[in-house]
């Protein structure tokens, strides 16, 4: 437990289970949401409402960020500047799944103000934020990171120290890549066990237990077969984490022929079901495409 005073912005489907678990471990925390109800029940574990942001910043011994994506992070930082409140010695730790230009650009400025910066982007979704057993991709100076090692344990289950600002987006974009390429291929299989009559159970099962089988098998197939195509991550977000990942790949010069394909799965998903539709309705399009749906009663006609 530190006694340190944290401004904590962003308490949505992420940041809310990652500040519950802090307070739970005694930490002490400054809430702040563009919609405070989201943070509201917070208040009962010990967690105050926070006030003018740039005050609130300035007073900080540590800021912690959980935006839906860069453009958030760059109009509160610079924006809204709380950045340039921050006060010298303080840390920032944003674990908003964001841009390496975006990144370096913070390392710039806090590098020479003496702020301990880490861009952390976290993994494994909301089971993992609850069950505080993120996987988390710091990237920032090691006497940062192991300055706050200890609440990263307190959130986390496996933790990677993976060198300059920059890299924890590099990291975290990859993990998502291959996530979306999968999602995007897994209702195809799904489809495929359908139409050949085989029990869309045993078909979960066996890739489950096969050489197909990985995070996204266990933790999408169920969300397809509830039918709510996983409400806790939009198509926009999808979207955005793809067109971020392409940015990288255009900086390195490596072409990615199946980012691409999911990329544009992805976005005809958003086209056709708005960006606030869950994560899995690309899914969904290959079952209006087949003409049946994957959840049960598995078979039934659209």
């Amino acid at each position: 437990m530190s006694q340190e005073t944290i401004l904590f912005i962003g308490t949505g489907n992420m940041g809310h289970p990652i500040a519950a678990n802090l307070l739970r471990a005694g930490y002490s925390l400054t809430l702040a949401d563009l919609d405070p109800e989201k943070f509201a029940d917070l208040l009962s574990l010990g967690a105050s409402a926070a006030g003018d942001l740039r005050e609130e910043a300035a007073r900080a011994d540590l800021v912690f960020l959980s935006l839906p994506g860069p453009a958030e992070v760059e109009a509160l930082l610079f924006g809204q500047g709380l950045l340039a409140a921050m006060k010298t010695g303080a840390g920032l730790i944003d674990t908003t799944t964001s841009s390496v230009e975006l990144a370096r650009r913070i390392s710039k400025d806090t590098e020479p103000r003496g702020i301990a910066y880490l861009e952390a982007p976290v993994t494994n979704a909301i089971d993992g934020a609850r069950a505080g057993k993120l996987g988390i991709f710091a990237a920032g100076s090691k006497v940062a990171y192991d300055k706050y090692l200890p609440l990263f344990r307190v959130i986390g289950e496996k933790i990677f120290h993976v060198g300059q600002h920059g890299n924890g987006a590099t990291v975290k974009l990859i993990t998502n890549l291959l996530w979306f390429v999968h999602a995007a291929a897994i209702g195809e299989g799904l489809m495929l066990g359908a139409k050949a009559g085989v029990p869309l159970d045993i078909v979960a099962a066996a890739i489950q237990s096969s050489a197909g089988a990985s995070w996204v098998a266990d933790h999408d197939i169920p969300s397809i077969f509830a039918g709510h195509y996983d409400p806790s991550f939009s198509l926009d977000l999808c979207c955005k984490d793809l067109r971020l990942a392409h940015e990288i790949a255009e900086e390195q010069g490596v072409e990615l022929k199946m980012g691409k394909l999911a990329r544009e799965l992805f976005e005809t998903a958003r086209q056709t079901y708005g960006g606030d539709a869950a994560e899995l309705h690309v899914a969904r399009l290959i079952e209006e495409q087949a003409g049946l749906l994957l959840r049960p009663p598995h078979g039934e006609k659209i």
